[in-house]
């Protein structure tokens, strides 16, 4: 995202190369390309990581599916002149704002929070079982 958001993203997730210095490009997650990942790779669990970086927004949005032409396809294209041509389709979500860098275990963390979790656990089929909020190994909450 070229706008404050994404400016917002990259600057509270230090989304800098580590070589190059350049900004990252920074947006919402995007659960077609996860989802398949996930048939491709086969996952048994996920780690959803920089959850506190999303703790000042009024809301945030995760793409969950794509759409040709105004019409939603069922699978990420596999050809680029396609996907280039794609719009994201996005569920909107309210923002939590709320600190969670101290949280250590999922009951600390928000009920949107929370939310937001179960949604994209549920809509990729896989289990979410680590949840990271800060930058330490004692900011990963092990949800099972």
């Amino acid at each position: 995202m070229e706008n404050a958001v994404g400016e917002l993203l990259q600057t509270r997730g230090h989304e800098v190369g580590v070589t190059t210095g350049r900004k990252r490009r920074c947006g919402w997650l995007d659960l077609v390309i996860l989802k398949y990942a996930h048939m491709i790779n086969g996952f048994t669990a996920i780690a959803l990581t920089k959850l506190d970086i999303l703790d000042v927004l009024d809301e945030i949005k995760v793409g969950v599916a794509y759409k040709l032409n105004g019409k939603r396809i069922p699978h990420f294209p596999a050809n680029m002149d396609i996907l280039h041509k794609v719009e994201v389709e996005y569920e909107t979500f309210p923002g939590w704002k709320t600190d969670t860098s101290a949280a250590r275990k999922w009951n600390d963390l928000p009920a949107k929070a929370q939310n937001y979790i179960r949604f994209i656990e549920n809509h990729i089929g896989v289990p979410i079982k680590w949840v990271g909020v800060g930058k330490s190994r004692e900011c990963m909450i092990q949800m099972f």
